[in-house]
């Protein structure tokens, strides 16, 4: 009986722990992260409008490309939230669309992440499992599609040996956060070149 009145003492405090990192991460943002014009000339459109995303890996076919979304993962617990692209380790990552990187960030799922944000602020895109930043990658800095942000690695859940690009995309509203707003299914957007609206 001891034992079970100490297990549930040690899951409250792992549980309030946990709580309080939640509410405090959003106090954790760099001074850096506010947003820099881009050109809206600049970004790719379609002639229904809106944006068409890059495949963020040069050499990748969008025919090639695998919905994996709503997958099961962490044995079930979790539906995927993003599509897996299997590439070498060190395989550059481009900018699947214009932006400002809006956040570097470590965490124990993703890795090494990079968080870009539209020029209109109403997507984030969201890369994990990157070996590395490109050189001088910085937070608040306007990149171009096309532009490299990074390399393919396997860090955070990815395991050793899976390299691939975890990508995601949130849609969002101009005054949330880059870790705010509704997680939307990437693959019809790169397949399938339907545009950002």
């Amino acid at each position: 009986m001891r034992f079970l009145i100490g297990l549930g003492g040690l899951i409250l405090a792992v549980l309030l722990l946990w709580i309080a990192a939640l509410t405090l991460l959003p106090d954790a943002r760099v001074a850096t992260t506010r947003p820099i014009a881009v050109d809206p000339s600049t970004v790719q459109t379609n002639a229904g409008g809106g944006d068409v995303l890059e495949v963020p890996i040069a050499g990748i076919a969008r025919s090639a490309l695998a919905d994996s979304w709503g997958d099961p993962r962490d044995n079930g617990l979790r539906p995927h939230h993003g599509i897996d692209i299997m590439a070498p380790s060190m395989t550059p990552v481009r900018a699947a669309a214009s932006g400002t990187i809006e956040k570097l960030f470590q965490s124990r799922a993703g890795g090494t992440t990079i968080y870009l944000r539209t020029p209109q602020r109403d997507w984030t895109l969201y890369y994990a499992h990157l070996a590395s930043y490109a050189p001088g990658l910085r937070e608040g800095q306007a990149v171009r599609s096309g532009d490299v942000l990074g390399s393919v690695g396997d860090t955070g859940d990815a395991g050793p040996g899976n390299y691939h690009l975890h990508f995601g995309l949130t849609r969002t509203t101009p005054d949330q956060h880059w870790y705010q707003g509704e997680d939307v299914d990437p693959y019809p957007y790169l397949a399938r070149q339907q545009p950002l609206r």
